[in-house]
């Protein structure tokens, strides 16, 4: 009985596996578990950028209620052409794109060079001089504007009008090469084969043509994110402006936001609609280049410092 009996109770276990399979299966969510906390994250990371859609097309009686009225009872689109007349908006906007795409011009040139020489040439000092850079970004701005201010004062008196004060040159150059951006490039360039650029270097290429033909094509990825990460803090600087710049004509966007707020009364629907027409250039970078972010940043990220 003993012998017949035990085959039979292993058969009824692999039945009962069976019946409650389905079971299981009924209980289990259609999406991750991790979709829980990122929904509402999402929805709160959300809401602050629909305040500001909304506040922009509000009335000034309704955005200046308490609670903030988050469906306004007329759409009024008349806010942006008054922002866009009552500043000269049109200039700020050009201000702001000229010394935007000049930074990032010049950190892509400056960084990358700088990356590659940290990354492949052997000289003195070399780990000394990377460790200052990159301790450079562990000193808070609020700390070197004013010797920033000094600099750039007196390289506009004695080297060239164009970078001093008061001039969209001197929030270009302060800016020209980022501690970051070397750092970021020369990982990357640590997690490039040395043979593709030594058989080059066979066959009688230079230092230059190396990275310029074999070197940066394959560095696109980085190239697109440091591009971005620069456009973004270049596009949103407002405290070096702040103190470089004074007259209307050089203000930068972010700057030029600061005219809608006066001394006694703030314009909330005309300064909302400005800052809903600043955030369009950057979502226009930022959605082209996401696609770059994790690969450049998987990359970057293989090779020790």
């Amino acid at each position: 009985m003993s012998a017949t009996s035990a085959p039979a109770r292993d058969d009824l276990r692999p039945d009962a596996d069976d019946a409650l399979t389905p079971a299981r299966r009924r209980w289990r969510l259609p999406f991750s578990p991790w979709h829980l906390v990122l929904v509402p994250a999402t929805v709160v990371l959300l809401f602050p950028f629909y305040w500001l859609v909304i506040t922009s097309l509000e009335t000034e009686s309704e955005a200046l209620r308490f609670p903030p009225v988050l469906f306004p009872s007329a759409i009024r689109f008349a806010n942006y052409a008054d922002a866009l007349a009552s500043a000269p908006f049109v200039r700020f906007f050009f201000n702001s794109l000229e010394v935007t795409l000049l930074t990032v011009l010049c950190n892509l040139v400056l960084c990358t060079l700088a990356g590659y020489a940290f990354a492949r040439f052997r000289f003195l000092g070399r780990g000394a001089l990377f460790a200052v850079i990159l301790a450079t970004l562990m000193v808070p701005f609020q700390v070197t504007m004013i010797p920033q201010f000094i600099i750039v004062k007196w390289l506009g008196v004695h080297v060239l009008a164009g970078v001093g004060i008061d001039h969209l040159g001197a929030l270009i150059l302060p800016n020209a090469a980022t501690a970051f951006g070397i750092f970021f490039m020369r990982q990357f360039f640590r997690t490039l084969p040395l043979e593709y650029e030594e058989s080059a270097r066979v066959d009688g290429a230079s230092r230059l043509t190396v990275l310029v033909r074999i070197v940066l094509p394959l560095a696109a990825a980085p190239l697109a994110t440091l591009a971005a990460l620069t456009f973004l803090d270049s596009w949103n600087d407002f405290l070096w402006p702040l103190i470089a710049v004074t007259s209307t004509d050089k203000m930068t966007l972010q700057l030029g936001l600061a005219t809608f707020q006066g001394a006694h009364a703030t314009e909330w629907s005309l300064l909302m609609a400005g800052n809903v027409m600043s955030l369009i250039p950057m979502l226009v970078v930022f959605f082209i280049a996401q696609r770059y972010f994790v690969r450049s940043v998987a990359a970057t990220g293989l090779s020790g410092t």
